[in-house]
This record gives structure tokens, sequence and C-alpha cells, in this order.
């Protein structure tokens, strides 16, 4: 167990919160800088696993042989086995975009574990506690974590720009890139091959699915583990005539409400799981309909709807009047608790905070952000100096404000529609007989809600049989939860074997 010191924590950034995308450093170019070999060993799921960990850059080339990009990576390869070889490996990154791969890598994936509050409270300041991750991946898969361009130190190099790899397609092609070197470096091309992202980092996975597989040079997948997905982003975008993102966020907000005592005495004795249930077919059902309706709605399935969204939400039928049935999660974060004073998490909703003032329409901040964010900061920075021998001085980008700005969302040569790349994974699965899907959903994720992604599955040509849909009383991150943690990890490790038999 490791203590880490005021003089690790190089600052703080806040996942996906505005406040992270201000006043936001670049990083200069600079020489290439070698990639550092270390020799370790851990306790995972009883068992001691010795590894190697290589943490570097990896240099790019462009079709011209022409210096591309330097991408950053930490590889974890297991040295206690044999025909390593033919042993999975799995190519782990976050989202944002603009995040680094931190948060799976420190929180459930990597033989190290940065500790947090379990119970929603806020992490505070260091000393922070780093310990062996007896919940690791590593015993039944190699990990290859990445940093995209623009974020931990990954950068572009020679006469490339960030913009030349800040975009759906762009970010997509490069990873791809990588990974194929990467294959040849360590001579794992007939390796099964696994993709896990979180967040945007989901939309990442089943873009590169498509780049890896999409052509006559396949490299084929096994499978991708989606946590906290978002691959159509018509559910998670509010502007008028779209009513996918209030149908999709209903259940979540439903479960918060459940989780903070704003639901009735017999709902309550329902459980949070039928709760739940119930919000689902309020939600594809009656509500759905209002809201497709529109001013056709009667006066008397307007009551009723408003009665019941009431009782889903938490909130009060006079403001359901003033938002006309429409409630999206950024209100939804200020107004549930504002008889208290208090606002909820969007990545977390379990996270309570307090504002400057009680009076506003939107949160300062995302408590569930800050709540975090400083441990896994200071984690990241502590370990790779002092575990695994970086040396470098350049500064490490959690989050990049630059990347999130400038991010290209056109996939179709200018073509005005929501990004939405779902269909892609339906495609792999009727090329590739063998991939399958594993998807994280946390009850109480704001950001990425399940019943949005629920009916993403449901729509995009995909076959559910070749896919795992599990949820855990938590989350965005539903790591940071230990009873989600334990469990995610049970489902994880149940994932690869049945992909292997």
């Amino acid at each position: 167990m490791i203590k880490l010191t005021k003089a690790s924590l190089l600052g703080a950034t806040l996942l996906l919160s505005p406040v992270a995308l201000a006043n936001d450093e670049y990083q200069p170019k600079s020489s290439y800088e070698a990639p550092v070999s270390t020799d370790h060993q851990v306790k995972i799921n009883g068992d001691k696993v010795r590894y190697r960990a290589i943490a570097g850059e990896t240099l790019l080339k462009d079709t011209k042989e022409k210096d591309w990009a330097g991408i950053y990576s930490v590889s974890y390869l297991r040295t206690d086995v044999k025909n390593s070889e033919n042993r999975p490996v799995t190519f782990v990154f976050n989202g944002g975009p603009g995040s680094a791969s931190v948060w799976l890598h420190l929180g459930i994936y990597g033989p190290k574990r940065v500790v947090v509050p379990g119970d929603a409270k806020d992490d505070g300041s260091a000393p922070f506690t780093l310990v062996d991750n007896e919940y690791s991946l590593l015993d039944v898969s190699d990990l290859v974590f990445i940093d995209p361009v623009g974020t931990g130190y990954s950068r572009p190099m020679g006469e490339y720009e960030g913009k030349d790899f800040w975009g759906v397609n762009e970010d997509a092609k490069v990873l791809a890139e990588f990974i194929r070197v990467w294959l040849n470096d360590n001579g794992r091309w007939n390796s099964p091959k696994y993709l896990a992202g979180e967040s945007y980092g989901t939309a990442r996975a089943a873009a590169l699915v498509n780049q890896l597989q999409g052509g006559w040079t396949d490299i084929a997948v096994n499978g991708v583990m989606l946590i906290s997905s978002i691959l159509d982003f018509s559910h998670a975008r509010y502007q008028p005539g779209n009513h996918q993102p209030y149908i999709g966020f209903l259940p979540t907000m439903a479960a918060t409400a459940f989780y903070h005592g704003k639901v009735s005495a017999s709902d309550k004795a329902r459980g949070l799981e039928q709760f739940v249930e119930a919000s689902r077919q309020f939600a594809l059902n009656d509500y759905a309909l209002a809201l497709l309706a529109g001013n056709r709605l009667s006066d008397a399935k307007y009551a009723e709807v408003r009665r019941e969204l009431a009782r889903f939400t938490g909130l009060d039928e006079a403001y359901l009047d003033r938002v006309n049935l429409r409630v999206s999660g950024p209100r939804f974060s200020k107004q549930l608790l504002r008889d208290q004073d208090m606002t909820v998490g969007r990545l977390d909703s379990r996270y309570k905070g307090v504002d400057y003032d009680s009076g506003g329409e939107y949160s300062d901040g995302d408590p569930s952000g800050y709540g975090i964010d400083a441990a896994y900061t200071a984690a990241i920075n502590h370990y790779l100096r002092s575990e695994l021998g970086v040396t470098t001085s350049r500064r490490f980008n959690v989050l990049s404000g630059d990347v999130y700005r400038n991010w290209n969302w056109d996939m179709d040569r200018g073509q005005p529609k929501y990004v939405n790349v779902a269909p892609y994974l339906g495609k792999a699965q009727r090329e590739n007989k063998d991939f399958r899907i594993y998807i994280a959903n946390g009850y109480y994720d704001l950001a990425t809600p399940f019943f949005a992604t629920e009916n993403t599955i449901a729509d995009n040509g995909i076959d559910a049989d070749r896919v795992e849909m599990h949820y855990y009383p938590s989350g965005h991150m539903m790591y940071v939860e230990p009873e989600s943690l334990a469990k995610q990890a049970d489902d994880l490790r149940r994932f690869y074997q049945i992909s292997e038999d």
C-alpha cells in the first residue's frame, strides 16, 4: 500500500466538466521518448501473477513514412505463463473526448488501484492510497492502456497538429495504427484481441472496430467491453424536436429519486429494480407517446402523464408544468434536492454538492467529478514515476480541454446528423461470428444513462444474443463503489472465459 503525498498532486481536473475545459496547456513537441520496462508481481483473484510493465511512447509514421504521432501507453504482459502469444490482449482507453486512460487503468483493469470513498463522499486532499488491485483483469488478459493524442503524454509529431487527430474518424485511424504497430512489435497477431472503453471510449471502440475489421487488411476483434456506453448521440443531445434524451434519461432519474428518498413509501417498498422497471415501461409507452403527441395531447392525458412523471422523477407537478413535461439531466441535477440546497452528481447521482447559491438552473460543478479527480490525478503521476520508472518532465493531461473543444464530430462529409457508431457493432457481428459485446451500466449515471443504451442496442442491427448487459448500484465509474467493483470484475472475467470457450 502506498500513500500519495501532496507533492504528487500536480493539479486535478474534472472529468467532462466545463471547469476542466478552461485554461488548458498544450504540450509542445519534443524528441521521442523510449519506453521503460520494469518487472512486478501482484496477487489477483487469489493467485500470484508475475508481469512486465512497459511504459512509454510509440512513434507512428504516416503513409509517407514521416513522423505522425507519439502515442503513450502502458502495457502489462504476464510473464509466468506459457504460449503467451495466444493469450488475450485488451486495448483499454477512456473517453471525454480528451480523457487519458487513467480511470480504467487505476480503477479496475490495471494491477494497481487508487482507493476513493465508495459511499459517494468527496476524496479530499492528499495523501491518497494506491494498493495492489486484487480485481485486476491481468490474470486473464494482457493489458495495453492507450492515451489518445492530446491526453496523457501522447502528442502529434513532425508537421502534424492536434486538430489532425481530434475527431471521430481521425482518432480511430491513429489508434488503429497504434494497435497494428503494437501487434507487430510484440508478436501478438494471433492473440485474441479485445477493446475496452468507457464513456466516449465506447464510441471510440465502435469506430475502432470499424477501422480494424472494415477492410481486407482485417484485424478481427473477439469482443468489446463498453463501460457507461454512448454510441448514438441523439440520446444525449437536448434540443427542440428531439425526444430521445427525455425518454432515455427518465429511468436514471427514477433510480436517483429512489436513492435520495424522493419517492413514495409504497414505491420504496418495491425495491430499486422493480421501481426502475416501472419507469422503463412508463418512459417507453405513455411518456414517449405524450412527447410525440405534443400539443395534440388531451388535458386529461396530460394530467395523467404529469402525475406519473412526478412519481418517477421526485419533482413536483408545478415544476413539470413549467418545463412542459421535459426534464433535462442538468436541470434535474439542480432541481431534485433544491429543498435541501443541494445538487446531485452527473457522473454519479449518489453524490451531493453545494453550489454558490441555490437559486440557479444549473449546478456550478459536478460533485461526482470533483469528488474523485484529485485522487486519480495524484495516483497516476506518482505511480508512473515511482513504480514504472517514467522520468519525463512533461505534463500528464488527465483531461484536455483543447481536445474536447476542437473535436470534429463530422463523420460523413458534412451531412448534418447526430453521431451514431452503433451500426458498426452490428456490422462487426455479421462479419465476425466470434464478436461479442459486454456492456456495463450504472443505475446512477446521468451522463450516459442505461435506458438510452438499451434503446440504442435495440435499434441498430445488433444481435442481442451476443450482447451481455450488466447493471451496478453506482454511477459512470461504477468501480469506485466496492460492491460494484467486485461484481464487475467477476462479470468481466466470465466474459473473457465465455469468449475463449
